[in-house]
């Protein structure tokens, strides 16, 4: 039985480039693989390399210094290797929902003025009737996009703006042509995961505790 997803708030705010490339979508898995006690993970340059000590299964590694030792100082351990295999994401299904009440504002000039100050200015813009707004109950400013969100207090008005696609903004001395588009957020409705082995990775176990304590 597969875990149990947890639930995560997600909002996309990817970039269109290309036409064929709209119905796509790049999933990155960043796994977080936990070890038991006395294990370890060893990650080679060359699969064959790792799937040569998979294959040997138990190997016995010496951990003494120097070569003229004799057998009651030499310390030896027995280790055990195996594959190492993860869930990766195989079908994922997104439900994407619209909000009524919000737009985001791109396409944003490199002005070199602090962010809190140009969300000033598109607030006090996008807050005019004049202009298509009305009362902006919200702003924040996405860093991943350089994109700016901003919700009103009213319902209509964001899908009155989307329609529009561009509005030219006074922002300081020039006018600014700006991109709008709705603001979409995402939730996962279903999820598939499929077992996959790290070709170069080995997962030893039975590493006992071999370091004593250090004296204070």
């Amino acid at each position: 039985m597969l875990p149990t997803l947890p639930e995560r708030k997600m909002v996309f705010k990817g970039l269109v480039t290309k036409k064929e490339d709209m119905n796509k979508l790049i999933l990155t898995p960043l796994v977080h693989y936990p070890l038991p006690g006395g294990s370890a993970l060893i990650t080679f340059e060359k699969a064959e390399v790792a799937q040569r000590i998979i294959e040997m299964k138990e190997h016995v590694v010496e951990l003494s210094y120097g070569e003229e030792l004799e057998d009651l100082d030499q310390c030896r351990v027995r280790v055990q290797a195996a594959p190492v295999d993860v869930l990766l994401p195989s079908s994922l299904e997104v439900r994407l929902t619209r909000n009524s009440r919000s737009i985001l504002v791109s396409d944003l000039p490199s002005l070199g003025i602090p962010e809190e100050a140009l969300l000033d200015k598109l607030e006090l813009f996008f807050s005019k009737t004049k202009n298509g707004g009305a009362e902006v109950e919200s702003r924040k400013f996405l860093d991943d996009t350089g994109q700016v969100q901003l919700t009103f207090a009213q319902d209509g008005v964001a899908e009155l703006l989307t329609q529009r696609g561009h509005i030219q903004v006074l922002i300081g001395k020039g006018k600014y042509e700006l991109k709008i588009s709705p603001c979409m957020s995402g939730d996962i409705a279903n999820l598939q995961l499929q077992p996959s082995r790290c070709p170069r990775t080995v997962l030893l176990s039975g590493i006992p505790d071999v370091l004593g304590e250090e004296p204070m």
